[in-house]
């Protein structure tokens, strides 16, 4: 149990802490919950807080009790309490920022018109928030889940509150990617396309010395990479493995900055354009150019992705791939609803083709 929840009453920590134990599969159906006396001891609790817990979870339908056996733990199909209520979960790496408002936005006013109640969380982009938005999530009458995956890339720590959704028949979907061991439906970005349509901008600009900055600990930015190279190699264009830079959510605000200073310091054999994991990145980089002493287009190119506001918030417009944002939420409103209404765990996936955005970063190569 976590300091967080000190402030809340020692029956609710408790209750939070078995549904725990039943979300990821810990206890599963029909097995036989430990003793009061057993839960006392282990928690340090008196058994009038067990027992106060064991009533809440039993009025709620986790849990049911035999005379002279035991308690034990519910069915899927009893757990789900007030079916009547129609909640629909949305878990994203962030909601205040970037373009994360815009979907949230799409999803909400998409739910709103069937009817629905949205319940929100966000992961910071940490997988054990992740784990914490899930066990929330699944202790309230859930309808469905709308689910960003934390950090795709690297793996998925919280594969047994997956497999627990699965168990219990809730229906869910990915947006913007998916973990590869997850079968469910998705909606996301042709990353891949993205990425390979920037490079191809700029190299028929006549830019044959491009430096490429990717977020390698999700699944866009693995793909966006993937679509860069491709250029390259479809256009013949050589790219040296230092004009490559990956960098992770944590290093974000430093390594690819460094990285950009270091290239414009090296004189004739700088590159000639920059393609950026997204928008954010690409005005951050902006300022590399500025401290450089280079100018955007003359001396050098830029191009973001996404599309956000930060494209046209700076004196330079940024050439950019565009994001559906708001109709991607929409969309996997919709796609969610759908499957709830048809009472059904599958749908085909839904993917969105990139749109290059042509503004004022990009241009000839310089002379």
């Amino acid at each position: 149990m976590t300091d967080s929840s000190k402030q809340q009453p020692k029956y609710m920590i408790l209750k939070q802490e078995i549904l725990s134990w039943l979300q990821s599969g810990k206890l599963k159906p029909n097995d036989r919950m430990p003793t009061e006396n057993e839960i006392a001891e282990q928690f340090g609790m008196s058994r009038q807080t067990v027992r106060q817990t064991f009533g809440v979870l039993e009025q709620d339908g986790w849990i049911y009790r035999v005379q002279g056996k035991g308690t034990f733990v519910s069915s899927p199909q009893a757990a789900k309490k007030n079916p009547d209520v129609q909640t629909i979960g949305i878990i994203t790496t962030y909601i205040s920022d970037y373009i994360f408002p815009h979907i949230v936005r799409g999803a909400e006013a998409a739910l709103r018109s069937k009817g629905y109640r949205m319940l929100l969380s966000s992961t910071d982009n940490d997988k054990r928030k992740e784990q914490e938005s899930l066990q929330m999530m699944m202790s309230e009458p859930l309808s469905g889940l709308i689910i960003e995956p934390t950090k795709s890339a690297e793996g998925n720590p919280n594969l047994n509150y997956y497999l627990s959704l699965n168990y219990q028949g809730i229906p869910y979907i990915m947006i913007n990617e998916s973990y590869p061991e997850i079968s469910c439906p998705y909606i996301k970005m042709n990353d891949e396309a993205g990425g390979y349509q920037a490079a191809e901008h700029l190299i028929r600009l006549g830019h044959l010395r491009l430096a490429g900055f990717f977020k390698m600990d999700d699944l866009q930015g693995v793909n966006r990479l993937k679509g860069f190279i491709r250029a390259h190699q479809e256009y013949k264009v050589p790219l040296l493995p230092e004009s490559v830079i990956h960098y992770t959510t944590e290093t974000k605000r430093s390594k690819p900055l460094e990285a950009a200073l270091a290239m414009l310091a090296a004189g004739s054999e700088r590159p000639t354009a920059l393609v950026c994991y997204n928008d954010e990145l690409a005005v951050m980089l902006l300022d590399a150019v500025r401290q450089a002493g280079l100018s955007v287009p003359q001396d050098l190119s830029i191009i973001g992705f996404d599309d956000s506001a930060l494209a046209v918030a700076t004196e330079v417009k940024l050439t950019t791939l565009a994001h559906p944002k708001e109709k991607m939420g929409a969309a996997a409103a919709q796609l969610l609803t759908e499957m709830i209404e048809r009472r059904t765990n599958t749908a085909e996936p839904v993917v969105f083709e990139p749109e290059l955005i042509v503004r004022d970063s990009t241009g000839p190569v310089p002379v």
